[in-house]
């Protein structure tokens, strides 16, 4: 019998050791922002790929670190530590190795999904040369869709016009194809420290 697709990139996944994402290492100020956009990557995933709970709880266990995300409540947690999101105050902090850890499993969930990011990155790109609306592909007009839904139901509100969210919605969406390649882990840990001296999103 053939070996899921699940199971091939298990195998495959070149994931750094969560000691390899601590060069350099965040201060509180910057973890406190990291906090954010590691759950946008995430939310960028759910939207394009409508991976859930389940998806994620997976990949933490294939690469090991179920001590951090054991469980929906616990993955819940972390990712309520995001201080946009509604009723997000008194929330658990995260910290380095939990950080570290989502890293991981957003990097692993994009591999297993190149495919279909590569897909839609390149959609936009041929869409982008003929001066058309994203809307107009069926894959990035669901994708759209689905991240303002889920932004707006999850986040405080007013914090990002109409247009500000489609434009950090196809933001991610690239970088979504760069953490799907090797040494996708260390872009993203690089990537989040870099956004984390600046204003978020």
């Amino acid at each position: 019998m053939e070996p899921s697709r699940s199971t091939q990139t298990a195998r495959t996944f070149r994931s750094p050791p969560l000691t390899g994402l601590q060069d350099p290492l965040p201060d509180g100020a910057q973890l406190d922002n990291i906090k954010t956009q590691i759950d946008l990557v995430l939310l960028s995933l759910e939207s394009l790929t409508h991976l859930g709970s389940e998806a994620m709880l997976q990949a933490a266990e294939a690469l090991g670190v179920q001590e951090m995300v054991g469980d929906r409540v616990a993955l819940w947690r972390l990712r309520q530590s995001n201080p946009m999101r509604r009723g997000s105050g008194g929330r658990k902090k995260l910290d380095i190795e939990e950080a570290r850890s989502l890293v991981l499993m957003s990097c692993y969930l994009a591999q297993e999904h190149q495919d279909t990011i590569r897909d839609a990155v390149t959609c936009l790109e041929e869409l982008t040369a003929q001066n058309r609306r994203p809307y107009q592909a069926p894959i990035l007009g669901d994708y759209l869709d689905r991240f303002t839904n889920l932004y707006q139901e999850r986040m405080e509100e007013d914090v990002l016009s109409t247009q500000d969210l489609m434009t950090l919605a196809l933001r991610l969406l690239v970088d979504l194809l760069f953490y799907s390649a090797p040494q996708g882990a260390r872009r993203l840990w690089l990537a989040l420290l870099d956004r984390a001296t600046t204003k978020v999103p």
